[in-house]
């Protein structure tokens, strides 16, 4: 499993430039990073740094167009083609989707298989690049208000649906304990449809050990099922980032 913290969410006090976060990540031991839009940064600067301290990077976000309404779906798939051009100067392999929020007067089913229609028309052009799309489940009791995908269930539900083996499901231990809770099982059971992890301990969505969330027992849990992805640091510190993050390094990677 490679941790991966994401600089907006771990960093985001920080008055340090991305390339200085960067720079503090490597030192720190990581050998990967990610972060959430990539439209309002400088991509040249992050190439450099990422290149001068040899370090990955993980995941970005593909443009905010919601998959759930089909009038938007044209929009959605050249956003996706826009993002791919980034993602592959940046040699990143994987992109987060959120799908959108619900559409009032629209049947749920009717709005999953928007989805799922919109996700297999990018399938083509995911899999002849070789960069995996991962759609993301989020809590809507406590983040996100009305937001369409709430259950891993459901999530996998439309990742069968969609069949590529280039869109794939990011479970959220943090979203799901609060949506669901069953981290463990509901991991380890769908490992061949959950290609990317997130975390941060509720409540609070700060750094391991500061909530109810076992995270020892879950990665170890994780790890031992087989999963050796990405582990997405997506957590607000309590105190100076780096030392969370070296703490969060030495107490809590499993391998």
């Amino acid at each position: 499993m490679i941790f991966s913290p994401s600089i907006e969410a771990v960093y985001r006090d920080s008055k340090l430039s991305v390339s200085n976060i960067i720079s503090r990540i490597s030192e720190l031991g990581f050998s990967a990073f990610e972060f959430w839009s990539w439209w309002d940064k400088d991509i040249n600067e992050i190439h450099k740094a990422k290149e001068e301290h040899g370090v990955t990077v993980a995941s970005f976000c593909t443009k905010m167009i919601s998959l759930v309404n089909p009038l938007l779906r044209d929009a959605y798939v050249e956003g996706l083609k826009e993002t791919m051009v980034v993602a592959n100067r940046l040699q990143c392999k994987y992109l987060v989707s959120q799908v959108g929020q619900e559409e009032p007067g629209i049947t749920r089913l009717k709005q999953k298989q928007s989805i799922v229609d919109g996700l297999k028309r990018c399938a083509p052009a995911l899999e002849e690049q070789g960069i995996t799309l991962l759609i993301e489940p989020l809590n809507t009791k406590v983040d996100h208000a009305e937001y369409f995908l709430e259950s891993s269930e459901e999530g996998f539900e439309i990742i069968d649906k969609v069949n590529s083996p280039n869109v794939k499901l990011l479970y959220d231990i943090y979203h799901q304990q609060i949506s669901e809770g069953n981290i463990i099982p509901g991991i380890t059971r769908n490992l061949d449809k959950v290609a990317y992890l997130h975390a941060a301990d509720y409540p609070g969505r700060h750094e391991f050990g500061t909530g109810q969330i076992p995270f020892k027992n879950v990665l170890r849990a994780v790890d031992e099922a087989g999963y050796s992805g990405y582990l997405g640091l997506e957590y607000f510190p309590l105190g100076d980032p780096d030392k969370s993050l070296r703490k969060v390094m030495s107490e809590f990677q499993t391998s």
